[in-house]
């Protein structure tokens, strides 16, 4: 039997762990893609959960282990039989099937990993159907039967879970990542760099950084010129401390750069998910910590997010908000306004003085 279930003591309330299993017959050799939990609540084949009504995978769910993922420096293993579990408490080998890294959450079918790769002799053993099941092993909530965390999964021949999903054509799918709209507005912050840049406002993003890796090139001569200064061209003490003090300048100036440069990156890329519905103004300070802490992780999640709110892009009477001086707002900029709580007439002001 694959489904397998301990408990543990985390911090409040009580959680359990375990295992299912996902069918790999007529995937057309090894999968890249593989469906590992489904949407909504489900159950084993066998009877189990015992503990709860049924496991459960939300929408919220989906997501914060999509996230999750997005932020691991590391992959996820898929070993044999749940051999990782055996190993932890009888010390025996755990030699690897395939690893992912990568997670996706489809809306109204489940959690998929997104990349597998696959060693050559699990390859081989799913193309000559001597496996026929990735058995994923989860945490969940005791009280809830919610998934709180995806562990690992395992190539196994005891499925927990009968018919979760059908790979038969899986090689032959095409799966697009959706994407996010751009627009061509830039905020006021990022104008005042580019103008420190030297730069036009409609200047590229590989223009800007273009810039940027010329001022480091000119720190980095500064810095060289400072630690080994040509004998044939000694400069009075007074000199040499002058140079080490606009030395320190720049630095100053370019980190202080960087990180404006970043920042307002992180919160043009929060402020176009909240226009598009994939961010919820409660989720807002905690796009910006992530991306603050983690840019790449943030994208990922933004890329593979789904569009979770309504934006309602017009109002009932078709009229724009009293107090905005007559400057019409888009239904963008009016998004972001409800998203985040924000009166027109203040919004309206801002974009004019910034203009």
């Amino acid at each position: 039997m694959s489904l397998r279930q301990t408990t543990r003591k985390s911090t409040g309330r009580t959680a359990a762990i375990a295992s299912c299993a996902v069918d790999l017959a007529g995937a057309g050799g090894a999968p890249r893609d593989v469906r590992l939990l489904p949407a909504g609540e489900f159950r084993s084949w066998d009877g189990r959960p015992t503990d709860v009504a049924a496991w459960v995978m939300t929408d919220e769910d989906g997501l914060r282990l999509v996230a999750e993922a997005a932020a691991r420096a590391s992959d996820r293993v898929i070993d044999f039989e749940h051999a990782t579990l055996r190993a932890k408490s009888g010390g025996d080998r755990a030699p690897a099937a395939g690893w992912f890294r990568r997670l996706e959450w489809r809306p109204g079918d489940g959690l998929w990993a997104v990349g597998v790769r696959w060693t050559a002799q699990a390859a081989r053993h799913i193309a000559d159907q001597e496996y026929r099941y990735v058995s994923p092993v989860f945490s969940y909530d005791k009280d809830s039967g919610r998934v709180e965390r995806l562990l690992h999964a395992a190539l196994t021949n005891d499925p927990g879970l009968d018919g979760l999903t059908d790979l038969a054509a899986l090689a032959a799918e095409l799966f697009a990542s959706p994407t996010i709209a751009q627009e061509s507005a830039m905020p006021a912050i990022l104008k005042n760099l580019l103008a420190a840049l030297g730069l036009q406002e409609t200047a590229t993003e590989a223009e800007a950084l273009s810039a940027v890796e010329a001022l480091k090139t000119n720190v980095a001569m500064l810095s060289a010129q400072v630690a080994a200064p040509d004998p044939s061209k000694y400069a009075p003490l007074a000199a040499l401390s002058a140079l080490q003090t606009e030395n320190a300048q720049v630095k100053g100036q370019l980190a202080a750069l960087t990180g404006e440069i970043a920042a307002a990156k992180v919160a043009k890329q929060v402020a176009d998910a909240l226009a598009a519905g994939k961010l919820t103004p409660a989720m807002e300070d905690w796009a910006k910590t992530l991306g603050a802490a983690n840019p790449t992780a943030l994208s990922a999640f933004l890329d593979a997010a789904p569009v979770v709110v309504d934006l309602g892009a017009k109002q009932s009477d078709g009229k724009q908000p009293a107090g905005t001086g007559g400057q019409a707002l888009s239904a963008a900029e009016l998004a972001v306004c409800r998203s985040m709580a924000l009166a027109p007439e203040d919004f309206a002001k801002t974009r004019q003085a910034a203009a």
